[in-house]
């Protein structure tokens, strides 16, 4: 679905941050994409969602060249990958619901075709009372739940997420797990950034290691 041949990343004029990254994401698989804080995760993870492009290397998303690809073609790959950032990135104009429900919105779908899915989704983590609540007045941990819930709702071939459990409590994390987990028997391939430690060893799964600008799989 996704492949890296020799990639590397640099801002500017500045050295390289990620080098000779080479590896690939296999239909259905599950990952943990781990290594010490600033040792480019949420770079690699710009990468796979196609909101940065590599200075050098070979970079292919479901089967196009990222290199020779029409940016205006980028939008329809994106679809295609659900991602979650750590910022959130709500609108805190839109309330919970419309937050979660708007890439089907974006995408030309009805409300009455998708209605039923946003409120079950949102009950699933734990926001079905807090579903028209504005973000502002979400907590931390809220606010997180209704990124995951928005990255989930298109049901993505991809879902890359960037600390998702970050700012939640240990039992919603491994409810959050679980989730993930559950979209990924539906067919979907994850990609977890995380360098929570408990997390990692509840799950017997490969893991993609960054340190000092390198990446090791561990199968």
């Amino acid at each position: 679905m996704i492949r890296f041949e020799n990639v590397g990343l640099r801002y500017g004029m500045g050295p390289e941050i990620l080098k000779d990254l080479s590896f690939h994401l296999e239909p259905q698989s599950f990952q943990f994409l781990t290594g010490p804080s600033g040792s480019g995760k949420t770079s690699l993870i710009r990468l796979l969602f196609m909101s940065l492009r590599q200075t050098r290397g070979l970079i292919q998303v479901f089967g196009h060249d990222l290199s020779t690809l029409d940016k205006q073609k980028l939008p329809m790959l994106r679809r295609r990958i659900g991602v979650v950032f750590q910022d959130f990135r709500l609108l805190d104009h839109l309330t919970t619901y419309e937050n979660v429900g708007l890439p089907l919105r974006v995408a030309g779908k009805e409300e009455s075709e998708y209605r039923s899915d946003v409120m079950e989704l949102l009950k699933w983590v734990g926001l079905g009372e807090r579903m028209h609540v504005m973000p502002p007045v979400l907590s931390g941990g809220e606010k997180q739940r209704a990124a995951i819930a928005r990255a989930l709702i298109t049901r993505p071939e991809v879902l890359l997420a960037d600390e998702p459990t970050g700012n939640v409590d240990p039992p919603l994390a491994r409810r959050l797990l679980r989730l993930f987990l559950e979209l990924n028997k539906l067919g979907t391939s994850v990609v977890i950034a995380t360098h929570d430690i408990a997390l990692l060893e509840q799950v017997d799964a490969r893991r993609l290691v960054l340190a000092d600008g390198r990446l090791s799989v561990f199968d």
